[in-house]
């Protein structure tokens, strides 16, 4: 079933990197009191998530955070050594970069995308959402483009 605001996020681990290498991360330490902007990906280093997804982002950190945002998160169906890299090579080391390497989170969520045909897999669809303190209060979900889950439509509605 697809997410909907007013949703709770479901419980989940992710992978980051940390100091020592990767480690895992529960969604209620990304989410548990916080006001999280996720914004998800197909994949690091695919040429709409590098090019314009993600750049936006980080682009406009402090804007989200003049609005209150605790945190903006990248979730990717990369293993963290991608996403690692891919951070870097973004400068998005201020972003919260999430791998989800079995797409486990990915399922839970319901936003699966199979690009099989393309010999990538199972990735995630290209969405943003603001979960308040593990509940949903925006979603936007760009089958093609990304026109609802770009940085300037999540902050747009933040007004």
């Amino acid at each position: 079933m697809p997410l909907e605001v007013g949703q709770i996020v479901p419980k989940g681990s992710l992978t980051i990197m940390g100091p020592k290498g990767p480690q895992v991360i529960s969604t209620e330490e990304i989410f548990s009191e916080k006001s999280v902007v996720l914004l998800a990906v197909p994949g690091a280093f695919t040429p709409t998530c590098a090019v314009t997804h993600l750049p936006g982002f980080v682009t406009k950190l402090d804007e989200f955070t003049a609005k209150g945002i605790d945190t903006v998160a990248c979730l990717a169906v990369n293993d963290i050594f991608v996403i690692d890299a891919w951070s870097k090579a973004s400068n998005a080391e201020h972003i919260l970069m999430l791998s989800d390497g079995n797409a486990e989170y990915t399922h839970a969520l319901d936003m699966v995308l199979d690009v099989s045909g393309f010999g990538m897999g199972l990735r995630s669809q290209r969405y943003a959402m603001i979960v308040d303190n593990h509940e949903i209060k925006y979603i936007g979900v760009d089958p093609e483009g990304v026109e609802k889950s770009s940085a300037d439509a999540v902050l747009a509605f933040l007004k």
